[in-house]
C-alpha cells in the first residue's frame, strides 16, 4: 500500500480521532480509505444517473417506467 502524508483541518482531524477512539475504525488510514471507497461508489452512481439524464435529454423520452428506473437505482445502491 502506498504511504501518503495529508493534512486535515482541526475539526476534521478531531472527527477522525473520535471515530478511531469510538472503535469504529482501527486507524485514521482505515477510515480515510473507507471514505474514499464510499466516494468512489457514489461517483459510479452519479455517473449512471448523469448518463441516464444525458440520454433522456437527447432522446426526448425514456421507455422505462418510473418503477423500472427506481428499481434500477435501488439495485445500484444495494450492489454498489
Amino acid at each position: 500500500m502506498k504511504r501518503q502524508s495529508i493534512s486535515f483541518t482541526r475539526p476534521n482531524d478531531e472527527w477522525l480521532k473520535d471515530q478511531v477512539d469510538n472503535e469504529e475504525y482501527s486507524s485514521k488510514s482505515e477510515l480515510v480509505n473507507d471514505l474514499v471507497r464510499q466516494a468512489r461508489k457514489q461517483q459510479v452512481q452519479i455517473d449512471w444517473i448523469k448518463n441516464k439524464l444525458d440520454k433522456a435529454e437527447s432522446s426526448g423520452f425514456s421507455n422505462e417506467s418510473k418503477e423500472e428506473i427506481l428499481n434500477h437505482s435501488k439495485a445500484l445502491l444495494k450492489n454498489g
